[in-house]
């Protein structure tokens, strides 16, 4: 698919400030992105560099610019990432307490496309409450980049450093694109 909209909700975790290379990825295939930060998010972003890198203010509260819409955009993916072992734990609840999660929580009951991508250590992996979130999440629909299949796996607890800058943020976006391209109603070209 060449060209969308990619909305991309940015969790607080190291990769993070990585979420660039979403952006420049995104934006080198036609598409238009703007972020959501959760607001533990904040501390790891550059809001005023998101925003000039793709035009939109970075959103993270309910309260919004004056003269920005207030209603999400028309989306043709969502990229959760990294998403934090609490997020994907809510996401799976349906808890929606504050902007990004409510957010998300309506892009997926929209039926937009959505990835995950998780950056947990083991031992919260190894945690039942996240195992149920996961193939909860997935049971909706929802794309999960976590697992030997998709080569990306948790990291052992204290590894997190290191383990940041091999973050698969153009897998994420590849993923998202594909999941959108076969969302999109095929057209016959019959009149």
């Amino acid at each position: 698919m060449k060209g969308g909209h990619l909305q991309i909700v940015v969790c607080g975790a190291g990769p993070a400030f990585d979420v660039t290379d979403l952006v420049r990825t995104a934006q080198e295939r036609s598409w238009t992105v703007a972020i959501t930060a959760t607001p533990s998010a904040m501390d790891f972003i550059e809001p005023q560099r998101l925003e000039t890198l793709t035009g939109h203010s970075v959103r993270s509260t309910y309260q919004s610019s004056p003269g920005t819409r207030r209603s999400l955009p028309a989306t043709d993916a969502l990229v959760i990432a990294p998403a934090t072992y609490n997020s994907i734990n809510k996401i799976a609840l349906g808890l929606a307490d504050n902007y990004a999660m409510t957010s998300v929580a309506e892009l997926i009951g929209r039926q937009v496309p959505t990835v995950i991508v998780p950056f947990v250590n083991a031992a919260l992996a190894a945690r039942a409450p996240f195992r149920h979130a996961l193939a909860s999440l997935r049971d909706e629909g929802v794309r999960v980049l976590l697992g030997p299949d998709d080569q990306w796996e948790p990291h052992p607890p204290g590894s997190g450093n290191e383990r940041q800058r091999a973050f698969p943020w153009v897998v994420a976006f590849e993923t998202a694109a594909q999941l959108a391209h076969e969302s999109r109603p095929a057209t016959s070209g019959h009149t």
